[in-house]
């Protein structure tokens, strides 16, 4: 630990409890409050940097006031043995003059060596199992969820600066998959559907004629039957045309 006598950030909580599922990115929060009378400039820092996405990693605290960070854990695709975790996160503050912003925070501010009164805070990563739906059959809800140690308290940790990420380079969320059609595809649907439309009228309008040209033709036929028997030259000459327009129309 740091400097216990005076305490610059209270930090809540102490562990970041992550409900750990398979690739899928997973956030949890943190609060800092200064109940002190000073600004407060903070840097995060952790043992595992590609792994966690923090922000702010760093900033300043006014007096009298808090600063929430939300930490989020890369979409893994393996599970840890024994869901045990080993990345630790450090929480550095320093006191700085009224004025200073977030974006005059440097990493000298906490060097112990510049002779600054820098605060340290260690905390642990708990993996926890996600919440289940509800069950007729009883589980015991306790089983898995208390923290297991990961490593001593002693011994030097190696942190790293979190490196500032910028909305663009984030990876997409799992859960954000593409949920609908592309506009070309709607637009082929529609495109596909007017011609079948078209078709179907087209295909009603033909049977429609053959049956008309069909009732016609039993019209001519008993009219000449009617009549002498002279013109059987017309009537061969009639049904042909009839079944050449009959055949031209349903090649259409």
């Amino acid at each position: 630990m740091g400097s216990d006598s005076k305490e610059l950030l209270r930090i809540e909580p102490l562990e970041l409890r992550f409900p750990f599922e398979m690739k899928k990115q997973i956030s949890c929060s943190m609060q800092l409050t200064n109940r002190t009378d000073d600004y407060i400039a903070f840097k995060v820092k952790t043992t595992s940097p590609k792994k966690y996405c923090v922000r702010p990693n760093s900033g300043i605290v006014p007096p009298r006031s808090s600063s929430d960070v939300i930490v989020t854990m890369q979409a893994q695709r393996e599970a840890p043995a024994d869901m045990q975790c080993k990345d630790k996160f450090l929480v550095q503050s320093v006191v700085v003059t009224e004025g200073t912003t977030t974006k005059d925070v440097t990493g000298e501010m906490f060097n112990k060596g510049s002779g600054n009164v820098v605060d340290e805070r260690k905390l642990k990563v708990v993996y926890v199992q996600p919440p289940r739906p509800p069950s007729p059959v009883h589980e015991g809800s306790e089983e898995g969820l208390s923290p297991r140690p990961s490593l001593s308290e002693g011994g030097n940790l190696n942190y790293h600066d979190m490196q500032t990420i910028k909305e663009s380079d984030d990876p997409p969320l799992l859960s954000a998959t593409k949920a609908h059609k592309d506009p070309e595809d709607i637009t082929s649907d529609s495109e596909t559907s007017a011609l079948i439309s078209r078709l179907t009228e087209e295909r009603n309008s033909a049977i429609q004629q053959n049956n008309k040209l069909l009732e016609e033709m039993d019209l001519v036929r008993r009219e000449i039957s009617k009549q002498n028997s002279g013109f059987p030259f017309v009537f061969v000459v009639l049904i042909a045309l009839v079944g050449i327009l009959l055949g031209y129309i349903m090649k259409r």
